[in-house]
């Protein structure tokens, strides 16, 4: 039975890792996975989702303006379409994540959709808050602060390496800008200045 599953977690818990190891489970069965990526995300290979491990695949291309379930119809059309992956799905809209609700309940298609779940001031993004309502499985996947506690924020650091606690949501970075920390530091650093 095909279900919406969302896999979250702060930066650097493998999300892209597990999206990748997914969809090569899939093909090495003889399956065929349609997989998403965030245009906005340009921090690898324009169609391509990376994990830091080195591996990577390409993937379709999305933006606000991407209609998903009728570009999977499309491809249905083509040949059959085992699985859905999605990377970067907190930004996606809610309307998006209601085409994935679609794509699970109308074409029995399973739908995996990997994403952060708050932005760097403890905020959820659209996308993410769309997901947390409206899948059937929520899986989290953790990583760790610095204090080895579990991490569950991002926190946007800047130039100089400080904690930023204004700015535009969306501002795409890795290492060198963010740092997923544990409640109490994210709340020393962000909550509190």
């Amino acid at each position: 039975m095909a279900q919406l599953y969302f896999y979250y977690s702060a930066m650097n818990a493998g999300k892209s890792t597990h999206l990748l190891q997914s969809s090569y489970n899939y093909r090495e069965r003889g399956m065929s996975c349609m997989l998403f990526t965030a245009q906005i995300d340009d921090r690898f290979e324009t169609g391509k989702i990376a994990s830091r491990l080195g591996i990577n695949a390409d993937a379709e291309l999305f933006n606000n303006d991407t209609h998903i379930l009728d570009q999977v119809q499309s491809a249905c059309s083509q040949k059959q379409i085992d699985c859905v992956l999605v990377d970067e799905a907190q930004f996606l809209t809610a309307q998006q994540v209601k085409q994935l609700c679609e794509i699970v309940d109308l074409l029995k298609i399973p739908v995996l959709a990997y994403g952060i779940r708050t932005d760097f001031l403890g905020e959820t993004f659209s996308g993410s808050a769309a997901l947390l309502a409206w899948a059937d499985k929520l899986i989290e996947l953790k990583t760790i602060c610095h204090c080895g506690k579990k991490a569950n924020f991002v926190v946007r650091l800047d130039e100089a390496g400080h904690a930023m606690t204004q700015g535009e949501q969306v501002e795409v970075g890795g290492n060198d800008r963010y740092e997923s920390m544990c409640r109490k530091h994210f709340r020393e650093l962000v909550w509190q200045q």
